[in-house]
Parts: C-alpha cells; sequence; structure tokens
C-alpha cells in the first residue's frame, strides 16, 4: 500500500474517532467547571464542530490544491491533536468551545485534500470505498469507546483518541519528511490565485453539471443528521438506552459494509447513487415502524451514495481541490442546517410525519439533474 494512502487512512479513523468521542459525553462536558447544565450548552459544543468545518472547507481546498494535498492532511491532524490536548486538560467551557472549533477546522483541512488525494488514483471507486469504510469504522469507535470509559473516567475516551492522533501526527511529520514538498503548483502570486480560484469556486456551485449532486448530497447526508438528531427523543418509551446505542451502531456498520462491498463492484456511480437514495429513503420512513430495520436501510443506501458521490465528483473535473471542497462543505452544511429545519418543524408536526417529509425530500432527489463528464479543464 502506498504510504501516503496509509497515512489518509489512519488518519481518517482517528480524526472521526475523535469527534465522536466527544458526543456520549456532551451534557457532562456542558457541565463542567461553570454549574450550568443548560441544553444550549451542550448543543453549542455539539454544533461548533460543524461551524468550525463549514467556515474551513472552500479556502483549505483551495489552499490545497496550491501547496500539496499532504500538507494539509499533516496539518489536520496537527489540529485534532491539539483539540484533543485542551479538551483534555480543561474544563473552561470556553475553552471546550474553542477546541471543538478546532476540531472542526481540522476536518476543513482534512477532507478536500485527502479526497482530491485518493481521487487522483486509478482505483479511486475502490479506495473511496475502503475510505468511507474506515471513516464510519472511526466514528462507531469514537462513541463505543467513549461511552465504555466513561464509566471509569469521563474524558477517557478523549484521552485515547488524542493519544492516536499523536501517533498518528507523527507517522505524518515523517511521511513529509521523506517525501519533501509536493511536485505541484507554486507559479502565480498567492492573492490572484485566490481570486481565481473564488471564481472557479463560484463556477462548480451554479454549474448545472454540479449542482444536482450538490443538493443531493445536502438532503442525503442532512438526512442522517436529522435522524441521529431526533431519534433519541422519538424513541423514548420504545428504545433503552442501550438498544438506541445498537440502533445508532447498526447504521454506521451498515454503511461500513455497503461501502466497502460497493468499491469492489463495477457498478457506475450514478447507479450507485441511484440505489443509494431509494435504499436511504426507504429505511428513513421505515425508522418510523422499525428502528433497527430502518437504521440498517439508512446505513447501507448512505454508504451507497457516499462512495458514488465523491467517485463521480473526482472524475469530472481536475479541479479536485476545489470540487471536494464544495462536497464536504455541502456535507457539514446538511448536518448543520437540516437537524434545525426539523427541530423548528417539531413545533408544528409530530415526528413521524418529519420522518416522513424527509423520506420523500430524499426520495426526490432521484429526479434532480447532473451530467457525468471527464475531467474538463473547469
Amino acid at each position: 500500500m502506498e504510504k501516503g494512502r496509509l497515512l489518509v487512512y489512519l488518519s481518517i479513523f482517528t480524526i472521526m474517532g475523535l469527534s465522536n468521542a466527544v458526543i456520549p459525553i456532551l451534557p457532562e462536558l456542558a457541565g463542567l467547571g461553570s454549574g450550568n447544565h443548560a441544553v444550549e450548552l451542550s448543543s453549542l459544543l455539539f454544533s461548533a464542530y460543524f461551524i468550525g468545518a463549514l467556515l474551513t472547507m472552500l479556502p483549505f481546498g483551495i489552499l490545497a490544491e496550491r501547496y500539496g494535498f499532504m500538507r494539509f492532511v499533516t496539518i489536520s491532524l496537527v489540529l485534532t491533536f491539539f483539540s484533543g490536548a485542551i479538551m483534555l486538560f480543561t474544563n473552561e467551557i470556553h475553552l471546550l468551545i474553542l477546541a471543538r472549533l478546532m476540531e472542526g477546522t481540522a476536518c476543513g483541512a482534512y477532507f478536500p485534500a485527502a479526497y482530491s488525494y485518493l481521487g487522483s488514483f486509478n482505483k479511486k471507486k475502490q479506495y473511496m470505498g475502503e475510505f468511507n469504510f474506515l471513516l464510519n469504522a472511526g466514528l462507531a469507535a469514537g462513541v463505543a469507546l467513549s461511552g465504555f470509559l466513561a464509566t471509569m473516567g469521563l474524558k477517557y475516551g478523549i484521552m485515547a483518541f488524542t493519544i492516536i492522533s499523536f501517533l498518528t501526527l507523527i507517522a505524518g511529520m515523517g511521511y513529509l519528511y521523506k517525501n519533501g514538498r509536493d511536485k505541484e503548483k507554486l507559479q502565480s502570486p498567492i492573492i490572484a490565485e485566490i481570486r481565481q480560484k473564488v471564481s472557479t469556486t463560484s463556477g462548480f456551485l451554479v454549474d448545472r453539471s454540479y449542482t444536482g449532486i450538490w443538493i443531493i448530497v445536502f438532503v442525503l447526508i442532512g438526512t442522517n443528521g436529522v435522524l441521529l438528531a431526533l431519534y433519541p427523543d422519538y424513541s423514548t418509551g420504545m428504545l433503552s438506552k442501550a438498544e438506541l446505542g445498537i440502533v445508532i451502531a447498526v447504521s454506521y456498520i451498515s454503511t461500513m459494509i455497503s461501502s466497502i462491498w460497493i468499491s469492489h463492484t463495477s457498478v457506475e456511480s450514478n447507479k450507485m447513487i441511484n440505489m443509494g437514495i431509494v435504499i436511504a429513503a426507504s429505511g428513513t420512513l421505515a425508522t418510523i415502524w422499525l428502528p433497527f430495520v430502518g437504521f440498517a436501510l439508512l446505513g447501507s443506501g448512505s454508504g451507497l451514495a457516499m462512495v458514488g458521490l465523491p467517485t463521480l465528483l473526482a472524475s469530472m473535473s481536475k479541479n479536485k481541490g476545489i470540487t471536494m471542497g464544495l462536497y464536504s462543505t455541502c456535507t457539514y452544511g446538511g448536518l448543520a442546517i437540516m437537524p434545525i429545519f426539523a427541530g423548528a418543524l417539531s413545533g408544528f408536526v409530530g415526528l413521524e410525519i418529519i420522518f416522513a417529509i424527509f423520506a420523500i425530500l430524499l426520495f426526490l432527489t432521484l429526479f434532480v439533474n447532473y451530467k457525468t463528464r471527464l475531467n474538463e479543464s473547469i
């Protein structure tokens, strides 16, 4: 295996593991040292991560095109390690929020660079599938390990993944030292290049060949966020806490399985996307009555689409840093915005209706148009 690809794989597991290690203990972190257990603080700790990612995906995607993808993978590991260290050694709520912002910024540096790097290989579909497998494995491991270790020490899960992030960072710095500067870029003045990239980014946003993809990503990942945010309330009296944890884990595991399976088939990207939408929409609807079946279908469908979408994008443009930056921005935009919209709806209609609405909305993305074209110069 290429050393760069191994570093990307280790990094995604580490970064996702630390990001989710916080989730089981959010209420406790929000209350530490402040005497205030307000839900607002817990929500702010949760949202700070997505805010950091949203604000930095595109700028880092543009810069990664110029300075090299693996540099930004390593920068993300630096930010991840320091965010974990801050959360580990402080109980001050403002510093904890800052650490979550930094953690989100690490994702902003990482995802456009990692997707672009993997998209440069001929076996991009297989590598995207392996990447998505490890992404979900990290998410599942972070939640599971943190929840398990919390009985022995509140921050033991954070400590475990902070140590792992330090070891991965050492590997990243070693990779950069041995491989030197990426053999790319550094021709035009930085300001002129940023202006040109901003103009190109605007073009990608409104280009009809791409807008359908942005919509699908936003709605698909946003629907996952809605289920994760609202299902704990919906399942009260129906599932125990342990059963709810298993249901959510089933979603991650299903995504891992479908990702690794589809990446080793000859199915075309657009078929992967359409199959994923149908299965995920069906799963969203099924969660109303059958939690385990619904989340299994949601995870399986999401896994198919999350391999197909970046694989398709990687084949459509040479400006991978920008397109993958937009892809990652839409991902985190969906996670940040759609649950808020769903929460606002809950004041007017029941959660069953909300889940049905989002299932229909996701199904309707089948009719969104996008074109497949290979490596145009834009």
